[in-house]
């Protein structure tokens, strides 16, 4: 099926930058917050990326407006009845996400595809909420969207061929590097990427150097562009939490067992950089 109108369920730091790159390659799109504050938020989260894309030189003005004018944002999910495929980027909790699956399996048309940005939870769970089964996969992109070049497509033991077809097409057609991952936690960077970034805190937890020295042995030993403990800090250390809780629930593995001092950072509202303090002090 020909994908002309994409919808959006988020607007948040995800749900915006989705929003953006699909208007910045041609799609209609509708964006959903739960209300109109947060949807000015999102909305003026967008038009400052693409302010800064047009600094930058990555987009004219003129490509900045005719992308600003193709999204349309909304509070209603029955908005979404006319979009060819959703994008679901809320929140990392099951029962909102399965509330809104099972909302959007009513409202859209039995063909669209209803795709999730979850970077960990079970999407056959999501997917066991609607009728349409084989239509539900996942699309997990990562921060900054409009900057970074991977999507990984997640095909659950459910989703059709056409579907997975389809979703690979879309992605290309955003610019993105695609790979296919089965629907396990963490799919396939989040599996590896936690136990390393677990390590780098267990590594600092137990004394073995400073965070400047870890982080500066890795960026230069190994040719990252940031150390672990920036990157955890970048990611958000309750995301970091909670995607290793998840999937240490699944795998029961220690290597996916959060450090203690992972847990009482993230209690103590230490979050990395959205907090202004994490590893390192960002105020």
């Amino acid at each position: 099926m020909k994908i002309q109108h994409v919808g959006v369920v988020g607007c948040g730091l995800m749900g915006s930058g989705i929003a953006e790159v699909c208007a910045r390659s041609g799609y209609q799109v509708t964006v959903r917050e739960i209300n109109d504050e947060l949807l000015r938020k999102g909305l003026e989260r967008i038009r400052k990326s693409l302010s800064k894309a047009v600094k930058r030189g990555k987009a004219t003005p003129e490509q900045m407006d005719e992308a600003l004018e193709r999204i349309q944002g909304t509070t209603e999910l029955a908005d979404m009845a006319n979009c060819d495929l959703v994008i679901e980027a809320i929140t990392e909790n099951m029962e909102w996400k399965k509330e809104v699956f099972a909302s959007l399996d009513t409202i859209l048309r039995p063909e669209v595809i209803i795709a999730t940005n979850t970077s960990c939870l079970n999407i056959t769970e999501l997917a066991s909420v609607t009728q349409r089964v084989a239509k539900v996969l996942g699309l997990h992109f990562f921060n900054p969207v409009p900057v970074m070049p991977l999507l990984e497509v997640v095909r659950t033991i459910l989703t059709s061929e056409e579907t997975l077809q389809t979703a690979l097409a879309f992605g290309q057609s955003l610019g993105k590097t695609t790979v296919v991952a089965k629907d396990t936690p963490g799919f396939i960077v989040n599996l590896l990427l936690v136990p390393f970034l677990f390590d780098a805190i267990r590594a600092y937890e137990s004394g073995l150097a400073s965070r400047e020295d870890i982080d500066t042995a890795i960026k230069l030993g190994l040719n990252h562009p940031m150390g672990p403990l920036t990157l955890a800090d970048f990611v958000g250390l309750d995301t970091c939490l909670f995607i290793g809780d998840a999937m240490y629930e699944e795998f029961k593995d220690p290597r996916y067992a959060a450090p203690p001092l992972l847990r009482r950072m993230v209690l103590a509202g230490h979050l990395g950089r959205k907090s202004g303090k994490g590893f390192y002090d960002y105020s």
